[in-house]
Formats: structure tokens, C-alpha cells, sequence
């Protein structure tokens, strides 16, 4: 059989705070583990629908335990952001992920050997890499969609969205707010606590990549690790928030390790010109970077 089941797990953390992980999985076929996680102003759902369509559901069909996680207030994790949210980024590589992969290892059995991001996820998921070395030789290969730090292109709509919307914008709304409304402003599918985008946004100008509550600094720490393998994934029609001049300045500062970048687009011999967002959610995204993807997990299995 080739059936995809889908259930929730939650993780308490401090503070009334409940993290959501979605568990999609084939019971007939239960492999390895696969850690996901959204970018900003973004949910888990990125990666599926309850009808079992998108990237978690089309690789758990084939095998992979998929795990898809709501980083602290997004998504179905508990309570939903507002004005009284004072976590960041810090917390989400600090506690979060921490608090997911120990979940994850403790409901599969095995520590999740592929991770998979999307959009600023990779950027914190390299971070957390960072934090926790002793994860990096534990994973067997990464995949991260549209993943980019610091925006160095200067196409106009990237002057619309980063300059006017994320760093003029949306500042004065989360000030007034006490948190980024994003979801209502129809520019994301999920807001961003005010601490969260501040941080985000410093890091998004081309800006050192340190933390702003301790001075860790990222960069300086991957510069002497190799990362797992990673595939980066790359739209031809994503020009504002990851061109590939982008996501190469990402690959230049994020270690020693193997990093292969394919872009995907009608001219390059694929069936669709891809996005930011339906590089992951295109119908025929399944023939296009899902398969390329699962061919590098594959590759990188032993």
C-alpha cells in the first residue's frame, strides 16, 4: 500500500508555550527521519496540505518519515503571536529546533538524517548548526528552497518587498502593533513577533551575521565547520528574495561543506519558470525539484 497518514504532535515548552509538529508518513514504510521548517511569515503548511499534496506527503510516499514543524507561534503551535510575544530568532535556534529534533528522535526512534527548509529556514538552520555542531556528522544531507541570508540583489521588486515593505514598513507597524500583523497585511501566511522580524531584518541588510542577544557569531564559527551536504534550490521568477547572487553569498559563508545549487526554470529543461513559493506548492514541482531532491538524499544515504 501506498498510504500517507498524517498526525499532530505537541512539545510543551516554558512559559505556556506548545510547539506543533506534523507527522506525515506512509505506515507501510516507515524510513528515515526528515526535520522541515518554514521560513518568516510562513507555517509548516508550506510543505503540505491535509489532502496530502506538497513535498512532506510526495517524499513520505516513497518511504521518508516527514516531519513538519511550526516554529513558537506559528502554524498550530500555541498561543498564536501577538503583542505579548517576546521570543525571536535566538529562541527559535536556541530552544525550538532543539526542542524539535529531541521530539523527533524520540518518536522515530532515530535522530532526523535529512533536514529540509524553506526561504529563512535554512538561515536557521545553518545557525543551528553553528550552535550545535555535534548535529552536523548526525545528518546525511540538507535541501534548503530559496534559501538566502543577506539580499544583495537590486531588482525593483526587491526594493519593493526588503527596502519599502520588511525594512521601512514594517517596523513602524510592529511598533504601533507590538508584533507584524503579516498575515492580515496579505504579505505572508503567518505573522512574525517583533523581536523576531527586527532580528531577521538586520540580518537580511548586508550586515555580520551576529546575534544580537549574546554576540555569537555565526559566521565567524561555520567558516571552520563543514556543513552536511546541501542542495540549494533556486526559482528563475524568485528575483526579489532569492536571486542566486543571493543564495551564493549564503553558500560563501556558511562553512567548508558541499553545497551544489540548481536553478529551475522552462529555459534550464523544467516544466514550469518557478517562484519563491511554488517552487514548493506547482503541481509540477513533483517532476521537477522534488525528484532532483530525493535523487540527492539518495546520493548521499551511506
Amino acid at each position: 500500500m501506498n498510504t500517507v497518514l498524517q498526525e499532530s504532535i505537541y512539545i510543551d515548552l516554558s512559559e505556556g508555550q506548545q510547539l506543533h509538529l506534523r507527522h506525515i508518513y506512509n505506515p507501510d514504510n516507515l524510513g528515515p527521519a526528515v526535520f522541515f521548517l518554514h521560513g518568516a511569515v510562513e507555517n509548516g503548511k508550506i510543505f503540505y496540505t491535509h489532502s496530502n499534496k506538497g513535498l512532506a506527503p510526495f517524499l513520505a510516499a516513497q518511504g521518508y518519515q516527514c516531519y513538519v514543524a511550526d516554529l513558537r507561534g506559528r502554524g498550530a503551535s500555541l498561543p498564536a503571536i501577538n503583542a505579548d510575544s517576546q521570543y525571536g530568532q535566538t529562541e527559535s535556534i536556541l530552544e525550538d529546533i532543539p526542542a524539535f529534533i529531541t521530539k523527533i528522535t524520540e518518536h522515530s526512534g532515530n535522530f532526523p538524517q535529512y533536514w529540509i527548509a524553506h526561504s529563512w529556514g535554512g538561515v536557521l538552520m545553518n545557525s543551528a548548526f553553528a550552535r550545535f555542531p555535534q548535529w552536523i556528522e548526525r545528518v546525511k544531507a540538507c535541501a534548503y528552497f530559496g534559501t538566502k541570508r543577506s539580499l544583495y540583489n537590486k531588482h525593483p521588486s526587491k526594493l519593493f518587498q526588503a527596502n519599502l515593505l520588511w525594512y521601512f514598513l514594517a517596523p513602524l507597524i510592529s511598533k504601533k502593533k507590538g508584533y507584524l500583523p503579516a498575515k492580515k497585511l496579505g504579505w505572508g501566511s503567518d505573522d512574525e513577533s517583533k523581536k523576531s522580524h527586527w532580528q531577521s531584518m538586520q540580518w537580511a541588510k548586508i550586515s555580520p551575521w551576529i546575534d544580537s542577544d549574546d554576540q555569537f557569531d555565526y559566521a565567524d564559527v561555520l567558516q571552520a565547520l563543514s556543513l552536511p551536504p546541501i542542495l540549494h534550490i533556486a526559482g528563475v521568477k524568485d528575483k526579489a528574495l532569492a536571486q542566486p547572487i543571493d543564495i551564493q553569498k549564503f553558500i560563501d559563508e556558511s562553512g567548508r561543506g558541499k553545497q551544489v545549487m540548481n536553478i529551475y526554470g522552462k529555459r534550464f529543461g523544467h516544466r514550469h519558470d518557478y517562484n519563491h513559493i511554488d517552487m514548493l506548492t506547482h503541481p509540477m514541482a513533483h517532476h521537477d525539484q522534488f525528484n532532483d531532491l530525493v535523487a540527492w538524499f539518495k546520493s548521499h544515504q551511506s
